[in-house]
């Protein structure tokens, strides 16, 4: 049995109006020719490759650095000074109420303080860059719904 270039497989009778199945695998969909690549090129390049993603990536990263770092410090700060430090913890700054303490309860403006540190830095550096990409990408697909 020979090879050939004609199209002997999949078998097919003359009278059977299916369409062309792989012999293989007959509970498959019917094989179709897959459609051409387009060859039009782009005048901009796509969204997904823009650099004003990148941008706005590291952006974000330093907004999410700048909030943690600031929360996250103060705390490891106080746990250092609670384990190294006692008798400083100990120590009394007003009638009674010892440094630890103070420090402990320091901790909430602190987090207060990387909240708005947080929502500054979006206002400021994150939220203009968003909105640049969101406004080309609303052009871009009114570009492509005009074609």
């Amino acid at each position: 049995m020979s090879y050939d270039s004609s199209p002997r497989y999949p078998y097919r009778p003359p009278h059977d109006p299916s369409p062309t199945y792989d012999a293989t695998y007959p509970w498959q969909p019917p094989l179709s020719e897959p459609e051409p690549p387009s060859r039009r090129r782009p005048s901009e390049p796509a969204l997904g490759h823009h650099s004003d993603l990148r941008i706005l990536r590291g952006a974000y990263r330093w907004q999410r650095r700048t909030a943690t770092l600031t929360a996250l410090g103060y705390f490891t700060l106080f746990l250092i000074l609670s384990a190294f430090a006692p008798s400083f913890m100990t120590s009394e700054i007003a009638d009674g109420l010892p440094t630890g303490l103070i420090l402990a309860l320091a901790q909430v403006p602190v987090t207060w303080l990387a909240i708005a540190l947080y929502e500054h830095t979006a206002r400021r550096n994150v939220d203009p860059i968003a909105a640049r990409i969101r406004k080309q990408s609303e052009v871009d697909a009114k570009r492509e719904a005009a074609r």
